[in-house]
């Protein structure tokens, strides 16, 4: 398909094409059914970046940079496809070969230019994206290659979250790289294991309304949940000695025998300001979600392996000790995905819900691959990611930072709420955890 030109701000021109794949589908019309967690999903979008230096780079042009796409999306065949709606109104995605969006950007400041203004953000380096109103004309994917003055160079995913999780989406595109490397892509991907999930301990048969989501809305057919207020996204950046801190000042400091992750322990202390800020109307009910990370090792297909949690107390989180928080974190987190289940097929997949902000929810994303995106052997000088999509009571990732000098790694924590609570926010980590 040819380009078009598409101006998007005095800094950066874009030129937007597609790619398909390789070799075309002999079924005419097949399609990939979307299971219940798939369609659960349908309203968020997932985006991450990966900031490279020019010698990094080394002078790759665009078309070095779209042709291991070709092969790649032979695997991912269902990428390429578009979303259509049966006629007992339940959406599957036609495996058509319409192909992903390819946008090429080049922007008039450095890469270090860039990051001083903008820090973490993703925005103006990943393309906006939403599935609808017209489905048969929206892709599933954007790929954006930004240019910079520098010879500097960014990779921006958009990532519909229909087709799979953060772990999925990490992992397009970390095979992507692999293949620009110059590795044979396999012949084929290992697929999920489709088996029920067993939940052997803390789920809820009994519960049909689950509170870990919320029915939407949509508005003129495009598929993204409308916001009461303005939600903004900002990052911080914990490095590996203030994470070394946390621990020590909270856990190590306190008899307890529960064996921590710092996703807990980040999420308790967030879980707390938050409630601080929010006084008397503080998160007594939160979502935790979480992944079964040895399957997602196993099975490379995209899939939503997500288990959502609910976690509810009669403790105020404003006041407690951040430890308390984090054994509640640990214990009592409750598994709805029975009954999430339940409920999308009792609306045979055609009602409409957010589930990221439904609640406060967080997100364990520190073992995901996420440094796994390489040009020329080399790992960015900058990776983040967000979600799209967020409900008005916000999200919290926590995902793995780049090494520090000293060779460990801190974290990245992105945290999505409206403005003034964010606001809000960033002064009290500022003043309380230097952060």
């Amino acid at each position: 398909m040819g380009s078009l030109p598409n101006l998007e701000s005095p800094l950066q021109t874009s030129r937007i094409s597609t790619v398909v794949p390789a070799t075309p589908r002999g079924e005419e019309n097949s399609a990939y059914n979307l299971n219940y967690m798939d369609l659960l999903m349908k309203l968020h979008y997932i985006r991450s970046i990966y900031i490279f230096n020019s010698e990094s780079v080394q002078n790759l042009s665009i078309s070095d940079l779209k042709t291991p796409m070709f092969p790649l999306l032979d695997l991912y065949s269902h990428v390429s496809g578009r979303v259509r709606v049966s006629e007992s109104g339940r959406a599957f995605i036609k495996c058509n070969d319409a192909g992903v969006r390819i946008v090429e950007s080049h922007c008039d400041k450095t890469v270090g230019e860039w990051l001083d203004e903008n820090e973490y953000s993703l925005d103006g380096l990943v393309h906006d994206h939403v599935l609808g109103p017209d489905l048969a004309f929206s892709p599933l994917v954007f790929v954006k290659f930004t240019y910079f003055k520098c010879g500097g160079l960014s990779v921006g995913l958009s990532w519909a979250h229909i087709l799979g999780d953060a772990f999925s989406a990490f992992k397009f595109i970390t095979k992507w790289s692999h293949i620009l490397s110059g590795q044979a892509p396999p012949k084929s991907l290992h697929m999920p294991n489709l088996t029920k999930p067993q939940f052997l301990s803390n789920y809820d048969s009994h519960n049909n309304n689950p509170i870990s989501i919320k029915r939407a809305t949509i508005i003129g057919g495009y598929w993204l949940n409308p916001n009461d207020s303005y939600v903004a996204t900002h990052t911080f950046h914990i490095t590996s000695k203030q994470l070394q801190h946390l621990v020590t000042s909270y856990t190590y400091s306190k008899s307890t025998n529960i064996n921590k992750k710092y996703f807990e322990i980040i999420s308790a202390m967030i879980w707390k300001c938050i409630a601080q800020i929010k006084g008397d109307f503080g998160h007594k009910v939160v979502t935790i979600c979480t992944t079964n990370f040895s399957n997602r090792v196993e099975n490379e297909f995209p899939t939503n392996g997500l288990v959502l949690s609910k976690i509810e107390t009669n403790l105020s989180p404003k006041e407690v000790d951040i430890l308390e928080l984090v054994k509640l974190i640990v214990e009592k987190k409750i598994n709805e995905n029975y009954v999430l289940e339940k409920l999308v097929e009792e609306g045979e997949g055609k009602d409409d819900f957010i589930v990221y902000g439904a609640k406060l929810t967080f997100v364990d994303l520190e073992e995901a691959d996420f440094y796994g995106v390489k040009i020329n052997g080399q790992k960015p000088i900058l990776a983040n990611c967000d979600f799209h999509g967020v409900g008005d009571q916000g999200v919290v990732l926590v995902l793995p930072g780049l090494e520090d000098d000293d060779g460990n790694n801190g974290r990245m924590i992105t945290i999505s709420l409206p403005q003034q609570e964010l606001d809000q926010l960033k002064c009290k980590l500022a003043k309380e955890w230097g952060i």
